[in-house]
């Protein structure tokens, strides 16, 4: 009977003309920065786009990835003796000494909280010996653990350089494998933090305005924010209500303010109009047995299943796309509803 109800409306909905995507402008969302995205986090379904697969300038978002690659790969007790060479970066610091005494821990923290440079590269030189060493293990990482295909790194803190770049497409994706681990998770979304090194006593707070809660919304777990000349502002947001995640990244905003605006509109956008799910697997062969349950994303009550919520391998292509055209159709079906409601309101007013 489901199968039924949604071929019977794939039917109907094929009469509208269809574009491969449906844009969230069509419903109400303007997006000033160059380049966005949002997407379910659990099933990695794009809900919106906008160039995202364009080549741009991250900036300290960079840092995600020298955070995820330091937890998976290094040695979080390990002591790290500062080099003079991570001392002198330029930006943003936690103002380290040369040879200071830093555990690997501290130093993540340090860097994603408080997007200290200096810790990007002594992280770096421990772990590779050069900051051109790192960078290389970090294209690395994305391109092997994560899929991505458009992202080069030459740093790991995300100064400019003409060939260290990436795309809002890939980023969401590196956040969305960053997520699952608990310890990045705990990190990034931590707000504040009591800092004590040789030279620098303070507390440290997190530069992302939604995660610190200076910018109040609902639900903000976690992210990362970053700015240089060239990129000009970019914005990495984890937000979950209920059994939803979502994930938006917002890159080259000309102003702060609107990579925050961006990122609220579509987390809004995301939040009133989809929701994640659970739905039992398909029965197994013993009645008795427990029903795992997976994530589906719903939409004005059309379900799509989707069997591997990992990233899409070469023989679930086929799946991927079918999901991601029934996600289009059900947001023809919104808009074609949102259209009729405005008319019939139209024709009350003239009344």
């Amino acid at each position: 009977m489901k199968r039924t109800s949604i071929l019977i409306l794939v039917m109907i909905l094929c009469s509208f003309p269809l574009s491969a995507h449906i844009n969230a402008q069509d419903h109400g969302v303007s997006i000033n920065s160059e380049s966005a995205i949002l997407i379910d986090a659990k099933t990695g379904i794009t809900l919106y786009e906008k160039n995202s697969r364009d080549i741009m300038y991250p900036a300290s978002i960079t840092k995600i990835v020298t955070a995820i690659v330091a937890i998976e790969e290094g040695k979080l007790d390990d002591i790290v003796v500062v080099s003079k060479n991570a001392t002198n970066v330029e930006g943003t610091r936690v103002y380290l000494n040369e040879g200071e005494q830093v555990s690997m821990h501290k130093l993540v923290q340090g860097l994603l909280i408080n997007s200290g440079n200096d810790a990007g590269v002594a992280i770096a030189e421990h772990m590779d010996g050069s900051e051109e060493a790192f960078s290389e293990r970090m294209t690395r990482f994305v391109r092997e653990k994560v899929g991505v295909e458009q992202t080069i790194f030459q740093n790991p803190h995300g100064l400019y350089d003409p060939d260290h770049f990436t795309t809002a497409y890939d980023m969401a994706l590196i956040t969305r494998y960053a997520m699952k681990n608990e310890t990045f998770t705990k990190i990034m979304g931590t707000r504040s933090l009591p800092w004590e090194g040789e030279s620098w006593e303070t507390t440290i707070y997190n530069h992302h305005k939604l995660v610190r809660g200076e910018i109040p919304y609902e639900g903000v777990i976690g992210g990362k924010n970053g700015y240089v000349q060239k990129s000009g502002y970019t914005l990495v947001t984890v937000a979950e209500r209920e059994k939803t995640q979502l994930i938006a990244v917002t890159l080259k905003a000309s102003r702060k303010n609107d990579a925050y605006k961006d990122t609220i509109k579509l987390l809004d956008y995301g939040f009133e109009n989809f929701d994640t799910s659970l739905l039992p697997k398909p029965k197994q062969n013993s009645k008795n047995d427990q029903k795992d349950r997976e994530p589906i994303l719903e939409k004005k009550g059309i379900s799509m299943e989707k069997e591997s919520l990992e990233p899409v391998e070469k023989e679930s292509v086929n799946d991927h796309n079918l999901i991601n055209f029934l996600v289009t159709l059900a947001l023809v079906e919104m808009f074609v509803i949102s259209l009729i409601v405005k008319i019939r309101k139209n024709n009350l007013h003239k009344v």
